[in-house]
């Protein structure tokens, strides 16, 4: 008997995102599963510091104010909610959504999954949690479950639960489980896949993206999807836009979770119908033998002072305050062990205003000290204010210095890491770790299709022709490059090399490069080791999370041919 589609949305892609986001799905059309995403790397840092001023807290609280407006609503509707709002404390918030429900006579079965925390074997870390598989989620919808809240697992997770409680599938059905991955991975961060961040986005028209709407995914028993969204909404869903995400914080051909390796070179989209773009093809393996753990700490405390630099002689003025600076540094008690400078040369000549004619020097500074970062910064840098360069000021004084995080992943072994499904009755269920396992190891190059023919060519940028989404991961930096034919195609892979791309981001060219190629998706996606420091809550660099990396790729300008343009 063929089981029917499960028709699974997302409501938000970070904590933070779009408070609306959970009525909208729920009254813009079906759903089965209603999920949320609301953890990043940073938002473990930030939860782990909340917890540390309320042991009660460590969770998502604006999933609860969601839920206050929508319980009701969701229950009356048959949709059922998963979400990783539990954070650090996902049996916490699974109490705070009971009492909730008492308190709005609503009879809503609430359950949790625990197991993720490992912080207490890792004793530096302010959080340390694993990432876990969807099998404790769907243990708890197959025993009835209304509501489930999880701390961390993957983001794919949050549909890789729900497909195995509604399908069935066997632990190695690892061509669906993979299928389900990859919807996964295009649904969880929100609107990025109906048209938010979009490198195209000039080609249509900009009403249908003021407003975009949340995507959902028609999840079949095949492992076959479509990514879709709720008719009416704003926004679009095409194979770019799929492409774009499926591309974001990914590295190599192998993407691998706790449940299944997917292929993503084994990935085909078709443009079914307007804003309907089916996913197939996928291919899976079983998954490696450990989980990853991701590690939070606190790497001491920071602080910062932008000066501006107005009009003529900018290099001259940065290398006086400069100079200035650091001699105050190095006398005073206790010198910041890091200290960072980054000239940024937005000023403009003969300008018409004032702040188009300003030029922005940062000084950033780290130690385990604050008054190394505080007092001492603070001291050297208003001090200067009548005797530096002309024009004189900075954006704003510098502060006592603040906190800033560390983020670094380990791996354990699947088998020592206790996954355990907590029922809406209080029944705890043992969630075994995979049986069989792979390796995991990098997937073999693609075979390259045949370099375009030579002809003319005009110098142009690259985003001409090609889009671009970037993310973070950890210390590193990934940057996917599609392109949408496949002359360009033909063109791209051959010329937009490693080398070719430590050359355009400057950046990168001390730094480990890897390219990997995904020629189904016409794409490239390029993995930039360290450009990130010790991961986005250091703030290492302008961009943090390398969110607009990808952006400063499209600017660069090649020799691309005419027949492309």
């Amino acid at each position: 008997m063929t089981v029917a589609p499960l028709r699974i949305g997302n409501a938000s892609g970070f904590y933070g995102d779009r408070f609306d986001a959970m009525r909208e799905m729920l009254t813009g059309g079906p759903l089965d599963v209603l999920t949320g995403d609301y953890l990043a790397e940073l938002t473990m840092l930030i939860l782990g510091r909340d917890r540390l001023k309320n042991p009660s807290g460590g969770y998502a609280r604006t999933f609860l104010g969601q839920l206050e407006e929508c319980l009701g609503l969701a229950l009356e509707r048959g949709v059922r909610i998963v979400a990783n709002a539990g954070g650090l404390n996902p049996a916490g918030l699974a109490d705070a959504v009971r009492q909730l429900a008492d308190r709005l006579g609503i009879p809503a079965r609430v359950a949790h999954v625990e197991g993720d925390d490992l912080t207490a074997g890792h004793p530096r870390s302010l959080a340390a949690h694993a990432y876990l598989g969807g099998a404790g989620i769907a243990a708890c919808l197959r025993e009835g479950a209304d509501i489930v809240v999880t701390g961390r697992v993957t983001d794919a997770a949050l549909v890789t639960g729900p497909a195995v409680a509604h399908f069935g599938w066997a632990p190695d059905a690892y061509d669906r489980l993979a299928g389900a991955v990859v919807a996964g991975h295009v649904l969880e961060c929100g609107t990025q896949a109906t048209g938010g961040n979009y490198a195209f986005f000039t080609d249509h028209d900009p009403t249908r993206l003021r407003h975009p709407g949340f995507p959902l995914a028609e999840l079949h028993e095949d492992g076959t999807s479509v990514i879709t969204k709720h008719d009416g909404t704003g926004g679009l869903v095409d194979i770019g836009t799929v492409t774009a995400q499926l591309l974001y914080e990914t590295s190599g051909a192998r993407y691998a979770g706790p449940d299944v390796t997917a292929r993503l070179d084994s990935v085909r989209l078709t443009q079914e119908a307007p804003d309907r773009v089916r996913i197939s093809g996928v291919r899976g393996e079983a998954p490696p033998p450990t989980l990853k753990v991701g590690l939070n700490r606190l790497g001491g405390y920071r602080n910062e002072v932008v000066f501006v630099l107005t009009g003529l002689d900018i290099e001259a003025k940065a290398a006086l305050v400069r100079d200035q600076m650091e001699a105050a540094l190095d006398a005073a008690k206790s010198r910041p062990s890091e200290v960072r400078w980054d000239l940024a040369r937005t000023d403009h000549p003969d300008a018409p205003t004032e702040e188009t004619a300003s030029a922005l020097l940062r000084l950033v500074v780290r130690d385990r000290d604050q008054d190394a970062v505080g007092r001492t910064l603070s001291g050297a840098a208003i001090e200067l204010a009548l005797a530096s360069y002309p024009g004189f000021h900075v954006i704003a004084p510098p502060g006592k210095g603040s906190p800033y995080g560390v983020f670094e992943d380990v791996y354990v072994p699947q088998d020592s890491v206790e996954h355990v499904a907590v029922l809406h009755d209080g029944r705890r269920v043992p969630v075994a770790s995979a049986i069989d396992t792979l390796a995991l190891e990098p997937a073999p190059e693609s075979a390259l299709p045949e370099p375009l023919p030579p002809g003319p060519t005009r110098r142009a940028p690259l985003g001409v022709v090609a889009g671009a989404r970037s993310g973070d991961k950890g210390g590193n930096a990934n940057v996917g490059v599609w392109v949408r034919s496949d002359d360009a195609w033909c063109w791209l892979v051959h010329q937009l090399t490693a080398d070719r791309f430590q050359n355009l981001i400057t950046e990168s060219c001390h730094l480990k490069v890897v390219r990997h190629t995904l020629p189904n998706l016409r794409a490239l996606n390029f993995v930039v080791e360290g450009i990130l420091g010790e991961g986005v809550a250091s703030q290492h660099r302008f961009d943090p999370q390398a969110k607009a990396l990808g952006e400063w790729l499209r600017s660069r300008h090649l020799d691309i041919p005419e027949a492309l343009l």
